[in-house]
């Protein structure tokens, strides 16, 4: 080769290479810290939730003499789901090993074990091409969710379950229904409800319609609190109830706009749309009260906002905001007469309305993200036939309501049967947290 064709060898691949290394360069994911920073906000807000928030808020309603019981219960809860999560949770929910659009196999409901202990996480691993932060930060994201699904349903059952069986039941539920059913609905193509086409932005489905049944069952199962309904068991801290409420509007925000999984103008309009329908939520549970009862309450208005807050959480990513006002008013109304008439009527002992609000209001959620959703109507979904979305959702509500009601009756009826699921009479007499904790919430 002569100098001068080397020479021009070399001109040549001066050219070609920056060309290949900006190939590989756009080919490869690089972290957005934008994006990072909105999700570990994100992250920490659906935790504040929890612990304190929902703590705080199912706390303030219980008896005194069970304050300390639900929080524990809300602690207890968390340090489970995080380990369960690390060890399998997380790869059963959103692994798509064997996975594939329009295939139904076992991988259509559950995930492998391939990503178990996290296998794979590392400080540079990247959900994915299109969501640009640090998987470890999806997972702990994630992991808040599955946190706070099953300390919702602490809220049928209050004041009456021994807290081994608790633990054991959250343990197994989330093991063989949250997990499940997140997988079904969020992992993506081949998930069973993903194919279906069913909407959930934020968990209107994994979150509160399975929280809601799960809940009902379980007070079904157990049975009415000792007294219920002649004794009067009312709250005895709704200052605790009304800023847990607060948080959880707060963190709400977290939960979703951050399910947009990005610092982006489908987060900020999730933002919007959550405050106008929690706000709408609270005034309509407050006035329905009002005019129905004759005075507004501090519990009502707490209520009407978890109730908004649930039900504008599956169609947070596609409605708009007179959307949102209509699905906020129309929980909190709804919402209001199932907590209240509907729940006397039945006679069921849900005793912090963990159907009544987050089943209820699930449900009401799922239903009405499929009608607008629609651009026709106001949203920013790709909705275009309304009729065939709305019946897309109401299988997506029908399959979770089944399978989530017959595998919890079946764990609870298991778990009774082996190690009891109820506190004696009396234990609830004297409270469960002298009975199960040894401690009083207030010592005079």
């Amino acid at each position: 080769m002569t100098l001068r064709q080397f020479a021009g060898l070399g001109a040549l691949l001066s050219l070609v290479m920056p060309g290949l290394a900006m190939a590989d360069e756009a080919a490869a994911p690089v972290l957005n810290s934008g994006d990072t920073a909105w999700m570990l906000t994100s992250t920490a807000l659906v935790l504040f939730m929890t612990i304190p928030g929902l703590a705080l808020f199912y706390g303030g309603m219980v008896r005194s003499k069970n304050i300390l019981s639900v929080m524990m219960q809300c602690f207890a809860i968390t340090g489970l789901i995080s380990i369960l999560w690390f060890v399998y949770g997380y790869s059963m929910a959103f692994d798509t090993t064997g996975m594939e659009q329009g295939v139904i196999n076992v991988n259509s409901f559950v995930g492998s074990l391939a990503k178990a202990f996290l296998a794979g996480v590392t400080p540079d691993s990247i959900t994915s091409p299109t969501a640009l932060f640090p998987e470890a930060v999806f997972v702990t994201f994630q992991m808040t969710f599955a946190i706070i699904t099953p300390a919702l349903i602490v809220g049928a059952f209050a004041e009456r379950m021994k807290f081994s069986a608790m633990l054991v039941f959250m343990g197994v539920w989330f093991t063989l229904v949250y997990a499940p059913i997140a997988h079904m609905v969020w992992s993506g193509n081949g998930g069973l409800l993903w194919d279906w086409g069913v909407l959930d932005f934020a968990g209107g489905t994994v979150v509160h319609i399975n929280a809601g049944v799960a809940g009902l069952v379980a007070c079904l199962v157990l049975g009415k609190r000792k007294g219920y309904p002649s004794t009067p068991m009312a709250p005895h801290n709704l200052g605790y109830t009304l800023v847990g409420a607060g948080m959880l509007w707060v963190g709400w925000f977290g939960f979703n706009a951050g399910s947009a999984a990005a610092a982006n103008g489908t987060a900020g309009m999730a933002m919007l749309v959550t405050q106008i329908a929690t706000a709408a939520a609270a005034l309509g549970w407050m006035f329905a009260e009002w005019i129905t009862h004759g005075k507004p309450s501090a519990l009502g208005i707490a209520s009407g906002v978890v109730a908004g807050l649930v039900a504008i959480t599956p169609a947070a990513g596609t409605v708009g905001p007179m959307g949102a006002l209509i699905i906020g008013l129309a929980a909190g109304v709804v919402c209001f007469f199932c907590a209240t008439t509907l729940k006397r009527k039945l006679g069921y002992d849900d005793s912090l309305d963990a159907f009544g609000v987050h089943g209820i209001g699930g449900i009401l959620g799922a239903l009405l993200t499929g009608v607008f959703a629609a651009p026709s109507l106001g949203g920013f979904g790709t909705v275009t036939d309304i009729a065939a979305q709305l019946w897309v959702q109401a299988k997506g509500v029908g399959f979770t309501v089944i399978y989530t009601a017959i595998v919890t009756f079946i764990i609870l009826k298991v778990l009774d049967m082996v190690m009891g699921l109820r506190a004696t009479d009396e234990e609830e007499s004297i409270g469960l947290d002298l009975a199960q904790h040894n401690e009083r919430g207030y010592n005079l």
